[in-house]
């Protein structure tokens, strides 16, 4: 290439640094930015969970009711696609028996979690509406959303076999709602998002974001799901053995659980559930505290 002799060519590539660098330094501003709000976001919305004595996120912005009437809503959605058995069968009849039970200790668990952990019941659940329905389905599933919405599906009874392995099922769905993980998954994908926008403006490329994204699930998000998973075991294990359940039946459940999945799972760092070594490994662990919660708030056992 000649030289301009006035120069221009010189002045128009140094005049294209100079845009490039007041571009980068106003892209790492933005990156910035967000790296601040999102860690404003997260240390201005964490609270103490009653029932672990762990801070936990959950955005300011989702109230209980917010949360209940999402729950409603994905209720109404299921139960419009899915189809319940009559109300008025045997089985329908027993799992809302099994519900009623679990329910009925919610009040005296929560307390006495909270004294243990050295905080304030939250008493969240007396705002709750609870019902329960039994799908017909070949899942061996259930489920029980914010707001006391709950599911049994017809394919987990084959495996259960008996009321309670059912009842220990029902309590970790209701844990869930009781520990406000919906709550807190919701408040973890605003954080994700927010580190999602910062990568952008970082100026990565997608397969490096989807990289970065990678590790943070493997590093971050998967383990928070599996820790939502250990919490609703522990406390789902109390509220059946405080509802006079067996909560020796979880073992031999979960035997059943990993039987009828044909060993098919995932390895558990890729996994959002603990493999079913692990939680039969922690249920056994938990089980004397089970069986002293049995002995303290079941009326028979204590007779």
């Amino acid at each position: 290439m000649r030289n301009d002799p006035f120069g221009r060519g010189r002045h128009e590539q140094g005049g294209g640094r100079q845009r490039r660098g007041l571009f980068g330094n106003v892209r790492w501003l933005v990156l910035l930015g967000f790296l601040v709000y999102g860690g404003c976001y997260y240390f201005s919305n964490r609270v103490v969970d009653p029932y672990t004595g762990e801070k936990v996120l959950i955005d300011g912005s989702i109230g209980v009711e917010e949360e209940k009437a999402l729950g409603l809503q994905a209720y109404q959605e299921i139960l419009a696609q899915e189809r319940p058995v009559d109300p008025n069968s045997q089985i329908a009849r027993d799992i809302k028996q099994i519900a009623q039970r679990l329910i009925d200790k919610v009040p005296e668990v929560e307390a006495a979690i909270a004294q243990e952990r050295g905080t304030q019941p939250s008493g969240n659940w007396k705002t709750f509406e609870w019902d329960v329905n039994v799908i017909q389905s070949d899942q061996a599933n259930a489920f029980c959303l914010p707001g006391g919405k709950m599911a049994v599906y017809t394919g987990l009874v084959p495996v259960a076999k008996n009321a309670d392995a059912m009842a220990v099922v029902m309590g970790h769905e209701i844990a869930h709602a009781l520990l406000r993980h919906g709550a807190q998954r919701m408040s973890q994908q605003k954080l994700t998002q927010i580190g999602q926008m910062a990568g952008a403006m970082s100026g990565m490329d997608p397969q490096q974001q989807q990289m970065v994204m990678a590790a943070m699930g493997y590093g971050y998000l998967l383990p928070y799901a599996r820790s939502h998973e250990t919490q609703a075991d522990e406390v789902g294990l109390m509220l059946a053995a405080a509802a006079c359940f067996d909560p020796q039946e979880a073992v031999p459940l979960w035997e059943r659980m990993s039987e009828a999945s044909g060993g098919q799972a995932p390895p558990e760092f890729s996994s959002t559930h603990p493999n079913p070594g692990t939680r039969i490994q922690n249920l056994t662990a938990l089980m004397p505290k089970a069986m002293e919660y049995r002995q303290r708030f079941c009326k028979e056992a204590a007779q």
